[in-house]
């Protein structure tokens, strides 16, 4: 049996890979492990807009009942509003079932603990190692000490916009501010942040019926935002993904403002402001070589992880920097929450855009970004690491890294949720750069498909 946690929880197709039994197992297992600390642990649950999402909270829930924890269920909410509210209901731990910005028919279950941050690695593996093994934990309890749903005291939602609005000191007053919800997460609580904040707010994808999220919307797809900002002469633009944990911005011109350039915008707003503990940020071996090059012109050091939020947030965590992130748009602001927030990413965007007193764009046109393609390889997950192995692959990898020199970079890496592997070359000159990674592609996929 494979490895069940990635890099961002469990995922798959919903009732096939991701089963009723396995959500089951899950709920049962991830109850027994905080059954150590607590004998009656409660687990808070939240869930995007995925017509799986009923049937996987429900079985899950089921789960932790059964070995006398309690539910609590908050309905349809971003990611980070479940890692944030788990502290406000004092659960013992937070479960997400989201597939992030996968298709429709993909779905996942990610746990948090209690303070708010994902689950150590040493606490994922005592889950996998029940489950793997098959181990019975069922306490077969019965009566009173089975586990109840309960209530929570206050509208989660609303609990959740208010927090938003209290990490800007800064109302958005006569601002016209664009945004596409991704038919996920999202769709209630971007709208009504920015529209208590002052905001003149005109959405889109904000009408999800369980199938469309992520549909050719959203911050993987940020074609249809580019065009209503032009349409509308919006101020500003702003794409979540399916739970709402990315950001990818547009500016008043329509063009894209990636998480790399929030990252640039927002960290020197906290070094003038005195906040950029350290003077450094957090970015991934995909961070584009512009973000290096803006960075150290402003006197700020970049520390660079590996990718996949979880490890930028380790990292932060070592060395107490407060921003860090990835160019996909998975920022985390520290010195405001545990995990990424597309939300409140795009607040702290805009709160550093207006603090500068210039206009998006003119802040974007200062970051010099290298051009940059990215190729996914679609081979057999047991095969996703066997590359680096290949002698032919290596051999072409290095034959392009040599071409590359002095120019660029390679970078090859396996993805940590899909049957994938990424081949992304960074360059001066966009269409031969393109050229070499669909050659680098195309040969994976030849040999591992």
């Amino acid at each position: 049996m494979s490895r069940l946690f990635g890099t961002d929880g469990i995922r798959g197709i919903a009732n096939s890979e991701l089963t009723v039994e396995l959500a089951f197992k899950l709920g049962k297992a991830g109850a027994y492990v905080l059954k150590k600390e607590n004998e009656r642990p409660t687990v808070l649950i939240g869930k995007d807009t995925r017509v799986s999402g009923d049937m996987l909270e429900n079985a899950l829930a089921a789960g932790v009942l059964s070995m006398g924890g309690n539910v609590i269920k908050i309905g349809v909410l971003p990611t980070p509003a479940v890692a944030h509210l788990v502290k406000y209901f004092r659960a013992d731990a937070g479960v997400v079932i989201s597939a992030s910005h996968n298709p429709f028919e993909y779905n996942g279950i990610k746990f948090f603990n209690g303070e708010g941050f994902k689950l150590d690695d040493s606490i994922e593996d005592q889950i996998e190692d029940i489950i793997r093994d098959d181990i019975d934990v069922n306490s077969h309890v019965t009566g009173e000490k089975l586990g109840r749903c309960l209530e929570g005291e206050e509208n989660a939602l609303n609990l959740y916009v208010d927090f938003l609005k209290q990490t800007t000191d800064i109302r958005f007053d006569g601002l016209k501010i664009a945004l596409d919800c991704a038919n996920g997460a999202a769709y209630k609580a971007a709208k009504k942040v920015y529209q208590e904040l002052g905001a003149d707010v005109v959405s889109i994808f904000d009408n999800p019926d369980g199938q469309n999220i992520n549909d050719k919307c959203g911050s993987t797809h940020p074609e249809k935002i580019q065009a209503l900002v032009a349409e509308i002469g919006a101020d500003i633009g702003f794409a979540y993904d399916g739970d709402a944990d990315r950001l990818i911005s547009i500016d008043e011109k329509g063009r894209i403002i990636d998480g790399d350039k929030t990252i640039c915008i927002c960290a020197n707003r906290l070094k003038e402001e005195g906040e950029l503990t350290g003077g450094c940020v957090t970015a991934t071996v995909m961070s584009n070589l512009g973000l290096h090059k803006y960075m150290k012109s402003m006197g700020i050091t970049v520390d660079v992880t590996t990718v996949g939020d979880r490890y930028v947030l380790e990292r932060m965590l070592n060395t107490g920097c407060v921003i860090g992130g990835e160019q996909s748009g998975h920022i985390i602001f520290l010195n405001r929450t545990t995990t990424g927030d597309g939300i409140l990413s795009s607040i702290q965007l805009l709160r550093a855009i207006i603090k500068s007193g210039k206009k998006p764009s003119e802040l974007s046109d200062e970051i010099a970004i290298y051009p940059q393609v990215l190729k996914n390889a679609s081979i057999k997950n047991e095969n996703k690491k066997k590359y680096a192995q290949d002698p032919e692959i290596v051999s072409a990898i290095a034959e392009v890294e040599e071409i590359m020199a002095g120019e660029g970079r390679v970078l090859i890496r396996p993805s940590g949720t899909e049957p994938l592997v990424r081949v992304m070359i960074e360059g001066r000159d966009i269409q031969r750069i393109d050229n070499l990674a669909n050659k680098l592609a195309a040969l994976l996929e030849k040999k591992f498909s």
